[in-house]
């Protein structure tokens, strides 16, 4: 038996995703809420949307949709919303996919406190939390947490995670993003609750959006960062970009395994966009997609390096004509966190990127930062623990 799914922010990256959902053989109902009528009537007058989509299932806020008969909402909105929204819907009965990051503000205690109160809506309500952390299913990732559980890297010995995202890289302007999301209503709004942080000189940096890095390393060690010291570079020769204190942060983590991982965050730096990482151990190392040991070393092909997808979602994404690529973006990531959580939903189980899992990429993030604005100093990462 499948589920009914209400999907929330229809914008470029929401739209991305709403294909995906819909045409899921898990999924029997759609429903579509946007606070812009026009992006709503986009999917609503597809023909590919009409075998699971009605008009009564169409809403402009979150409020409305919240009331209606669905059993799960994928928010894909603004990042400062993603937080508070998520946990409106597990408080309306009904389990929560969000995009990354958990949430993005410039005060660092502030995402902290959404990273608490979080798990503690989970624990209250039973409702089950993923995060759509992308990283988390790019081949390498997948293939390293194989090679991880056959033992083949023996003792991790030390990780490294970046994300390069110069914030004028031409394939991604972040410039132009941060433009796109301020012509909303939701970013008009934003405009004026930014001033209070303003007023009150709080500035964020890279490591307040840390997952594409953090999760990697975490995800294959299955270990979490324990301390952190973070060195922060201001660039002289630009502006910071949107009241960043740095544009680039560099952190070195103890883990809870005892290891040592290195993770970046750059938004200015003369390198190709860069999302991936590299574990060492004593046995073997993954790198660069290749496999190396004291045997040699072996480049492992892309398809070689992903998890199969259930038959029947990859007949069912084949057989969409309006979905171009079975994968999806980001590395090939999106179908297969649309699958983890409509699969984990519809049987009952916990997300793998659930709760625990996010705050743990989020934190190390923060903690970081708030290191670099200390120059440096050891701090400890908070941490919530385990999943059940």
């Amino acid at each position: 038996m499948g589920i009914s799914l209400g999907l929330v922010g229809l914008g470029s990256f929401g739209s991305a995703f709403a294909e995906l959902f819909k045409n899921h053989p898990l999924v029997d109902r759609v429903a579509l809420c946007d606070r812009e009528p026009e992006r709503i009537k986009k999917f609503a007058d597809r023909q590919s949307f009409q075998n699971k989509f009605s008009s009564s299932d169409t809403y402009n806020s979150l409020d409305d949709i919240c009331r209606a008969d669905l059993d799960a909402i994928a928010i894909i909105t603004q990042p400062w919303l993603h937080a508070p929204q998520a946990v409106q819907v597990m408080e309306s009965g009904k389990h929560v996919y969000s995009a990354v990051p958990i949430i993005t503000v410039p005060d660092g205690d502030e995402i902290l406190d959404w990273c608490d109160k979080l798990v503690a809506t989970v624990a209250k309500t039973g409702m089950h939390y993923m995060l759509g952390e992308t990283t988390y299913y790019r081949p390498e990732a997948m293939y390293c947490r194989r090679r991880s559980r056959e033992g083949a890297f023996g003792h991790f010995v030390s990780g490294e995670g970046e994300y390069y995202h110069d914030v004028d890289c031409p394939e991604s302007n972040l410039r132009e993003v941060r433009r796109s999301r301020l012509a909303s209503k939701a970013g008009a709004e934003w405009l004026e609750i930014e001033k209070n942080y303003t007023a009150r000189g709080v500035l964020s940096g890279p490591m307040h959006y840390p997952t594409h890095s953090t999760s990697g390393p975490i995800s294959v060690m299955q270990s979490h960062m324990v301390k952190v010291s973070c060195i922060g570079y201001r660039d002289p020769g630009h502006d910071p970009f949107y009241g960043d204190e740095f544009s680039n942060e560099t952190a070195q983590f103890l883990m809870s395994n005892g290891t040592a991982v290195r993770i970046c965050e750059y938004r200015q730096i003369g390198h190709t966009e860069s999302e991936t990482f590299r574990i060492f151990g004593t046995k073997g190392c993954y790198k660069d997609q290749t496999w190396i040991d004291k045997e040699g070393s072996k480049t492992v092909s892309t398809e070689e390096m992903r998890d199969p997808l259930p038959p029947e979602v990859v007949d069912a994404y084949n057989n969409t004509s309006t979905i171009s690529d079975v994968y999806g973006g980001h590395g090939g990531s999106h179908a297969y966190l649309v699958n983890e959580f409509v699969e984990a939903i519809a049987k009952g189980r916990t997300p793998a990127i659930n709760v625990w899992e996010a705050v743990r990429y989020m934190a190390a993030g923060v903690t970081a930062h708030k290191s670099a604005l200390k120059d440096g100093e050891t701090l400890e990462v908070p941490d919530w623990g385990d999943a059940p």
